[in-house]
């Protein structure tokens, strides 16, 4: 990984850090959020790398639609969901369920 790469994983940790418990956001909308639009797949690999690092909560990351593509980054099987079940998050056949009333957008949270 660069250095490139690395400031810019934490900068998507650090907005990661910032979603709710019981919420969800997509990669796209993070490297939007970034001013990096077309950068969602590097988001997911900064998910990916994210794993040793209990501070960011990387099963609240999902695609555009609401599947849980990430879900084999993660140890053992079904962990993602596990996760997001505990948090309330109902989840059918890797797919988020109301996803549209879950999503958390950082574009519209104010950050910085």
């Amino acid at each position: 990984m660069s250095k490139t790469d690395s400031s810019f994983f934490e900068r998507v940790y650090e907005v990661v850090a910032q979603i709710p418990e019981g919420r969800v956001t997509s990669y796209g909308a993070i490297a939007r959020f970034l001013g990096t639009p077309k950068s969602a797949r590097m988001v997911g690999w900064a998910m990916n790398a994210s794993h040793n690092r209990l501070e960011v909560p990387a099963h609240r990351v999902v695609n555009r639609m609401g599947l849980l593509t990430g879900k084999y980054h993660f140890e053992g099987t079904g962990l993602m969901q596990q996760l997001l079940e505990n948090e309330g998050i109902k989840v059918i056949a890797n797919q988020i369920q109301d996803f549209e009333n879950i999503f958390w957008d950082p574009n519209k949270m104010g950050l910085k």
